[in-house]
């Protein structure tokens, strides 16, 4: 529910909501068309002020003996200019001013003169404030001069009554383009704090996609190379040892299985069936004996040293996530580009402000990937980043590859 749909509490009816609504419609339709309004006021002024030239204005002023042809232009000049108040309200002010300058002086004293507080309390509402100064002049001048002529006597029961009108619609313009300015802040706050939430949702879904584009390389680039491996062995173990062959293609079951159920777990999470992730955890550390075993079964004879016990305190799920992923890149890296022959080595490494995994191969047959390149290594590198980590990665002098990460020892990333 909006605010204009809140009831008032004195207005169960929703009386006032309707009456809002109307008054905002018809304001709207202002802005766009504004000379109906314009011209009709325009009118009804321009007809009271002809009304009191037929001989009305008699009754105040000091010369009643002027003829009435100039009394009627004297209206028209004071009433006239009203149609082009609000966009041209200087211009207006000014042709009022000169008639009323001229009816003051002449003895007419016109009640129309006072129309000239029309302009005066647009130019309040969107002139700067020291515009008012110099029309405080225009309106005061033909005060002065008919009560300097006709009524020194009793000069200020003419001018100050008319000043305090003129100060009381210079302020009522005033605190209206206060509410107006202040409304408008509110608006352009709520736009801006509108355009802030669609960027940090689109920022967020930004590192949402990035972090799934990440899982599925990590999950479906691993499992392939391991089936790869599989099954390039089981072909040539097929004509001579079947039972080899038969291992090969449970081993491609399982890895497959395995695959599928990862790339289901992450397609829950995106469902958000918190259920589903609570049952199905994503890898830890605990998991690296079932990832290495996996890869040697895939044909690649990898070692797996573990230096130092994990201290009481574990890393966080998080991080225990981007080392499984970071050793399970390099070694599918290792599969891909090593060659025949080559060999792994995995050492972990804890500390007590650091935890250090370190996956190096003997492989030479095949050029490594470029550490600028490729999903995998750049999926590596954010990973270790939002860790407070570092990656490292490149060939051995010996011969080789070696990927270094190096994260804190923290409970939760920075």
């Amino acid at each position: 529910m909006t605010t204009e749909e809140i009831p008032h509490p004195t207005d169960p009816t929703g009386l006032s909501r309707h009456v809002q609504r109307l008054l905002t419609r018809l304001r709207a339709f202002d802005t766009r068309h504004p000379w109906p309004w314009d011209a009709t006021l325009t009118i009804l002024w321009t007809v009271a002020a002809l009304v009191d030239a037929a001989g009305g204005w008699r009754n105040t002023a000091p010369d009643p003996t002027l003829p009435t042809w100039f009394v009627t232009v004297l209206s028209l000049g004071l009433t006239l200019p009203l149609y082009w108040r609000r966009r041209h309200p200087t211009a207006a002010l000014a042709v009022m001013a000169c008639a009323a300058l001229v009816s003051d002086a002449s003895g007419a004293f016109l009640q129309a003169s006072y129309l000239q507080l029309l302009p005066v309390f647009h130019i309040a509402l969107i002139r700067p404030p020291r515009a008012l100064l110099w029309c405080l002049g225009l309106v005061a001048t033909p005060l002065v001069t008919g009560a300097l002529r006709f009524s020194r006597e009793v000069w200020d029961q003419r001018v100050i009554p008319a000043l305090w009108a003129y100060a009381l619609v210079a302020l009522l313009g005033i605190a209206v383009r206060a509410r107006r300015d202040y409304t408008a802040g509110l608006v352009d706050r709520a736009r801006r704090l509108e355009i802030e939430r669609d960027q940090e949702v689109r920022l967020a879904a930004a590192a949402e996609r990035t972090r799934i584009a990440r899982e599925m390389h990590d999950i479906i680039g691993h499992n392939l190379s391991v089936i790869t491996g599989l099954a390039d062995g089981g072909r040539y173990a097929a004509t001579k040892n079947p039972e080899r062959a038969a291992q090969a293609l449970d081993a491609i079951g399982t890895t497959s299985r395995e695959a599928l159920g990862e790339l289901r777990r992450l397609l829950g999470v995106l469902r958000d069936d918190e259920e589903a992730a609570v049952r199905d955890p994503q890898p830890t550390l605990a998991d690296l004996d079932a990832l290495i075993t996996g890869v040697r079964n895939a044909g690649l004879p990898v070692r797996f040293d573990l230096r130092d016990e994990p201290a009481a305190q574990p890393l966080a799920p998080g991080a225990q996530l981007t080392v499984y992923r970071v050793v399970q890149e390099a070694l599918t890296n290792t599969l891909k580009h090593a060659g025949e022959g080559a060999r792994a080595t995995v050492l972990l490494t804890y500390t007590p402000t650091e935890v250090r995994a370190e996956v190096t191969d003997t492989g030479t047959a095949k050029q490594p990937p470029s550490p600028g390149q490729g999903q995998g290594l750049t999926g590596m590198r954010e990973r270790a980043a939002l860790y407070d980590g570092t990656l490292d990665c490149g060939p051995l002098p010996s011969g080789g590859w070696a990927v270094r990460l190096r994260l804190p020892r923290e409970d939760s990333p920075s």
